[in-house]
């Protein structure tokens, strides 16, 4: 295992913690006899527990060991997978060293492990190859990645030769993209106190739909007809979604994200004491193939927080062009962003006229530099009613709607007013409450 291991050339820039590497390492030790029996069992071991807490995160099946190595693949960028993601698997140099890599996997994707086994007296490696995994799928890791990890591991076992194992990698990398922009929807960022930037994915975010979204038609129109020209490739604006709270804005991006995922969009979470950063995000982001809409919940501003201006620098008037492939997504309770108060007008000239500060002009200028702006206003009380019972219909609840619509009445007045949200919470209670 080893000897093919350190053939490879565009995927063999490993960390030593790296698992693909570990195992080399015990191989080599093996074949050259370097340790003895009660050592190499116990190494044996604790990779095999690595192993299976890689397949327990990610929900693999089947043939953990192949699994893996697909999973290998597909998080590993370097120059030939990157290229793939961006033009496809174009004919040049660089495909001699990736068919030297590939050759080199299908060698460890049917690796035998018979010799070890007996001469260890472990079945370990026998087990993972048949692997049963626990059914718990609301405790998955993260369904996403599990799903296109075995969908490529299978289409890796069924591959004859170096060119199907070429075609079908090179193929992943096409659809999805390579590493983990293309395995999962949306990210936070993080630092590691020196100023480089982390991307972690959110594993667990929401599965809703637009279709989930009761009501507000024109508002979603809005929304993904922007989005859909961005994705497309045309042009498209940065979007501000205003409005009451609990009347499903924030919903309205995720169901966006989840509706346009298979066409490349991608989500980047950033909370206002982030935005410093937002220069570097860009820049991490702008050469990969993907449409990234950076998404910044709740946003407001106090009249002595200045994080704003980061955002205006970002948004319009830096002296670098925003990239194509990055938009602005943004909800807020306020539609000025910005409190404003009666002091931002005070400097006003009094001989030639009145005019507004320049103060106020400064804080207002920011919402004129979102291309869509949306407004979410709290349902009439109609409304209401029509959304706790079509959600009551799809939950299953078979209340008449007399009493279904009493009980709502009842629950919003101590529950915070008429909104989406309480009606959602609502509908909730009766599915705990009643049996459908």
């Amino acid at each position: 295992m080893y000897r093919e291991i350190a053939k490879l050339i565009m995927y063999g820039d490993m960390e030593e913690d790296c698992l693909l590497y570990q195992f080399g390492e015990l191989f080599r030790d093996f074949e050259t006899g370097s340790q003895d029996r009660a050592v190499l069992t116990r190494r044996v071991y604790t990779l095999i527990k690595r192993l299976l807490t890689v397949a327990t995160d990610y929900g693999f099946d089947r043939n953990l060991w192949h699994n893996y190595l697909a999973y290998f693949l597909i998080t590993n960028e370097n120059p030939f997978s990157l290229t793939c993601e961006k033009v496809g698997a174009n004919e040049g140099s660089v495909n001699h060293f990736a068919y030297n890599d590939f050759r080199a996997m299908k060698a460890l994707f049917d690796y035998d492990f018979s010799d070890i086994e007996a001469a260890l007296g472990v079945d370990c490696f026998t087990q993972i190859s048949h692997y049963q995994a626990i059914e718990k799928k609301e405790l998955m890791y993260n369904k996403n990645v599990s799903e296109k990890v075995r969908e490529l591991s299978g289409r890796l076992e069924e591959a004859a030769d170096v060119r199907g194992f070429f075609d079908a990698v090179t193929g992943f990398y096409r659809d999805y993209g390579v590493g983990m922009f293309g395995l999962n929807k949306a990210f936070r960022i993080a630092g590691n106190g020196a100023g480089a930037l982390r991307f972690l994915p959110i594993n667990n975010m929401e599965k809703v739909m637009l279709d989930d979204l009761i009501g507000y038609e024109i508002q979603k129109k809005k929304l993904v007809d922007n989005t859909r020209a961005f994705v497309e490739d045309r042009k498209a604006n940065n979007v501000l979604l205003f409005g009451d709270s609990g009347t499903g804005k924030s919903t309205s991006i995720k169901a966006i994200v989840n509706e346009f995922y298979k066409d490349g969009l991608r989500m980047i979470e950033i909370y206002k004491h982030q935005f410093q950063d937002l220069s570097n995000v860009i820049a991490a982001v702008k050469n990969r193939n993907y449409k990234f809409i950076i998404y910044m919940d709740d946003l407001s501003f106090e009249e002595f927080e200045i994080e704003y201006k980061f955002l205006k620098a970002v948004i319009e008037g830096g002296v670098e062009t925003k990239p194509d492939n990055i938009l602005i997504y943004a909800t807020s309770n306020r539609r000025h962003l910005i409190k404003e108060t009666w002091n931002d007008r005070n400097d006003m000239e009094r001989e030639n006229g009145l005019h507004r500060s320049d103060t106020m002009q400064e804080k207002l200028s920011l919402v004129n530099r979102f291309g869509v702006t949306i407004n979410y206003s709290r349902p009439s009380q109609k409304e209401y009613f029509e959304i706790v019972i079509e959600l009551a219909r799809r939950a299953g609840i078979s209340l008449p709607e007399e009493e279904l619509t009493a009980e709502a009445n009842k629950w919003e007045l101590s529950h915070g007013g008429i909104s989406g949200r309480t009606a959602q919470q609502f509908v909730n209670y009766l599915e705990g409450t009643y049996c459908c």
